[in-house]
Order: C-alpha cells, then sequence, then structure tokens
C-alpha cells in the first residue's frame, strides 16, 4: 500500500496484537542496484533485527520487471538480513503498470517464472520468499498459470489479491479464485482483498478455503481487527477509541518528523479518513482536520480533544 503503510504506520499497528508480520511499501527495481540506505530508508527496521519495536517481523518488497536486476537488488537486499523477501506483483497504479511493474507483469507468467527464478538463487533458503500477486490485467484468464509461475520458480508462499488490475479496488474481491489458485500449487495460498470485518474474513475463508488471511486496508481501517479475530472478542468502539488515541497523536508526531510541514496534513487526514469508517471519534476529528493546513493548528485542535502532541525523537 504505496503511500500509506509505511514504517510510520506500520510501527504503530503492530502495537496492538494480532500481526504474524507486515510487509514494506514496493522498492522499485529499475537497471540498476540500490544502495543499502535505499532499503533501511524504506524499512527502518532493517536495523532493528527486521523488526518492529514489538517484535513484528517485517519483510521488504521488491517490484521490477528485469529477472537479473530483480536478482541483483535480492542479493544486495539480503545482506541487510530482512525477515522476508517479497515479490509485487500485484499493485495495479498506472505510473507502476506503464513503466512495467506490478500488475500489468499478470499478461506473462512466463516473465513471473523467470523473476521468481532469478531472485529464488539469490535469497538463502533461511528467508521467507514470498509474492504477491492478482488474478490477471483484465480478466482471469492467465491466473492459474501465474500462481504456477511463481510457485514453480520457488515462491515459499503466494498471497493473491482478488481482483484483476483493472478491477483496482472496487468490490467484490472474487475470492473464489483464490482456492482455484491454491489448487494448482504446492505452496500456501494466502487470500486478500475486501477483508473489512470479522464477518469478511469468515467469508473470506470459507469462500477461498483459505487457511490465512492479509488484512491491508482493512488493518488500517480498524487496527483491532486482527486481534479480535484471534480472541473471538466483540468488537467495542468506545475502548479501543481510548486505546487508539495516544497512538495516533504518536503517529502525527512520527509523520512530523518524517515528512515536511506541508505533507503533515495530509498523512493524518488519509488515515483519519479509513478510521472514520469504525470509529465515531474519528469522523468527528477527520471532519475537523480536513480543512486544515498548518501543524500548530492542527496540534491545538488534538489537544483540544485530550490528545497533547509532546515532540517526538527518535
Amino acid at each position: 500500500m504505496e503511500g500509506l503503510a509505511d514504517d510510520v504506520l506500520r510501527e504503530i499497528l503492530t502495537r496492538i496484537p494480532g500481526y504474524d508480520h507486515a510487509v514494506t511499501e514496493f522498492a522499485r527495481v529499475s537497471g540498476s542496484v540500490l544502495p543499502r540506505r535505499a532499503f533501511t530508508r524504506l524499512s527502518p527496521e532493517l536495523n532493528n533485527g527486521s523488526r518492529t519495536s514489538s517484535g513484528t517481523p517485517v519483510r521488504v518488497q521488491l517490484l521490477g520487471s528485469d529477472p537479473e536486476c530483480m536478482a541483483d537488488n535480492a542479493a544486495q537486499l539480503v545482506r541487510c538480513n530482512p525477515s522476508g523477501v517479497d515479490l509485487n506483483f500485484g499493485c495495479p497504479a498506472p505510473t507502476v503498470n506503464r513503466h512495467r511493474g506490478g500488475a500489468a507483469l499478470l499478461d506473462e507468467p512466463e516473465l513471473l517464472y523467470r523473476i521468481a527464478c532469478a531472485v529464488r538463487k539469490a535469497v538463502p533458503s533461511h528467508i521467507p520468499f514470498t509474492a504477491k500477486m492478482r488474478l490477471g490485467v483484465t480478466d482471469t484468464g492467465k491466473a492459474l498459470d501465474c500462481g504456477r509461475a511463481l510457485a514453480d520458480g520457488g515462491v515459499v508462499e503466494l498471497v493473491v489479491h482478488a481482483r484483476t488490475k483493472t478491477d483496482g479496488y472496487r468490490p467484490p474481491a472474487h475470492w473464489e479464485w483464490v482456492g482455484r489458485i491454491a489448487d494448482v500449487v504446492a505452496v500456501p495460498v494466502v487470500a486478500n482483498g475486501e477483508v473489512w470485518s470479522e464477518a469478511d474474513y469468515a467469508r473470506c475463508r470459507a469462500v477461498s478455503g483459505a487457511t490465512h488471511v492479509m488484512l491491508g486496508r482493512g488493518a488500517v481501517a480498524d487496527p483491532f481487527l486482527a486481534q479480535r479475530i484471534r480472541s473471538g472478542a466483540p468488537a467495542d468502539r468506545d475502548a479501543e477509541w481510548a486505546t487508539l488515541g495516544p497512538l495516533l497523536v504518536e503517529f502525527w508526531a512520527r509523520v512530523q518528523d518524517k515528512v515536511q510541514p506541508r505533507h503533515a496534513p495530509g498523512r493524518l487526514k488519509q488515515w483519519l479518513n479509513l478510521l472514520r469508517r469504525n470509529f465515531p471519534g474519528a469522523e468527528a476529528l477527520y471532519q475537523q482536520v480536513r480543512p486544515l493546513g498548518d501543524v500548530a493548528v492542527i496540534n491545538a485542535l488534538l489537544a483540544s480533544h485530550g490528545l497533547p502532541v509532546a515532540p517526538h525523537t527518535t
């Protein structure tokens, strides 16, 4: 989730129990070997054993179309000892796809196989090597071939976002295709797409037959979703919002440390916009923050809600 699930949000979300691991935004691979600092900038967790401060492992994702260059970058990444190396064949963004990245490659299963084979040789067996794909570019005609290509190429786990590139993020997700892909590969297949609630999770597993589910925007909109799935406890939105308040404040402080002041308000609005699906308090706060662009004014607003912002020290 480029521009959303960066190291700041990963750090905050994984303070809440329930997540097995996280995956970074993609490192774009194009014609050269990225320096180590490019990987540590994308995933500062690499400097902490490739884990967030709460101990959640973080896998680093690569995106590109040249097998040799992808392998060379994977070898460079391996020197940073990541918790895992993941390949992105799921991004539907036009700017990425125009440069032969992400889901645009799903019309070329043979290329997916060559990329996976090349990267597999660069990633030692003790580091999980995984991939994420969609169901195709415009249709599902090559979905099974793509799944087989990646599994035969050496990935040990495959995440399937159950929509095509042209579907984007429009509902529904076609979870039945996750099961169809799982039927033709010999590696675990993880279902992904349109899981916003415990009920969605249960339906996704029932329809796909998948044992495991990856949460994307659903986890950002409801940071306690994974915890409730594991515990079976009902949602208590008032208690959850009270717990989320200090985490929201820390998120805002860390965002200010990371980006220029003119960009910081947009990040806060982005998260609140998703949180308001589930939290009335987030809805009220979003409506007040939405027209604001000055950091100091937003700080004063948060303080008026009982959320004082202290300077963050990294």
